[in-house]
């Protein structure tokens, strides 16, 4: 199979045992862009300027506060603030206008810039620009490689978001027949996966029931963890999980 820029990752996460293939690209994403937002380019001033203007989200900032590179990271986060406090000392200096605008039931340009910050982040950014050129990759494979519609067919399915990425993706690269050949495919790769791990749920509860204890757990052991993934799509916590 030719190998090019964004086959290689997608070849490479359906070649993985998971739940959600779909799932792992993303956090190798995720980890890659931590770990670049706390490299070296942390120094560099293009990238201190645009993590100075998003930030980060909650879930990212719990991340880069899990790395080594505590410096890196108060560095990143002083003049992140630096630029907030001035961006609202700013927009703080017409409080007549905003009062206007309370009046009339706007939020006020405090607190929109604030909303907008609330709802940006660097390596989310970083991650989105990549992984969308993902979706239409799994599709254009699975029309094109016989070898990796094999991989798709054998996969776990895929946890309910990309599920729905997928379906939604596939109308604007498939013609009719091929269409409904995919969607039929990935809804029973879905369905049947969920059914699955539904199973492995039921049992790992029956296992509490004192009739069940001596019986063997089956698949069940790590239902849980499994399906957080097919459910919420959270990769994080099932290696948290499994490591424990």
């Amino acid at each position: 199979m030719k190998e090019k820029l964004y086959t290689i990752p997608v070849n490479d996460a359906f070649d993985t045992d998971c739940e959600c293939p779909v799932c792992a690209m993303r956090q190798v994403l995720e980890n890659n862009a931590v770990e670049y937002t706390l490299g070296p380019s942390y120094m560099e001033d293009d990238v201190r300027m645009e993590t100075d203007r998003v930030g980060f989200c909650r879930e990212h900032m719990r991340m880069l506060n899990l790395q080594k590179n505590r410096l890196g990271l108060a560095l990143i986060m002083k003049t992140h603030i630096d630029r907030t406090n001035r961006e609202i000392r700013k927009l703080a200096e017409t409080p007549s206008k905003a009062a206007k605008m309370f009046k009339k039931g706007q939020p006020g340009p405090v607190a929109e810039y604030i909303d907008t910050l609330n709802h940006s982040c660097f390596i989310c950014d970083r991650i989105e620009n990549t992984f969308y050129r993902y979706i239409p990759t799994i599709v254009f494979l699975w029309k094109t490689e016989p070898e990796f519609r094999k991989k798709y067919q054998e996969c776990k399915g895929f946890c309910t978001e990309h599920y729905g990425l997928l379906v939604k993706e596939a109308p604007r690269h498939l013609k009719e027949n091929e269409l409904t050949e995919f969607m039929e495919e990935t809804t029973r790769l879905y369905l049947d996966n969920m059914q699955r791990l539904a199973d492995d749920l039921e049992w790992f509860a029956d296992k509490f029931d004192y009739r069940h204890q001596n019986d063997p757990w089956k698949n069940s052991k790590d239902a849980i963890p499994r399906g957080i993934v097919k459910t919420n799509g959270i990769l994080e916590e099932v290696r948290e999980k499994e490591n424990n």
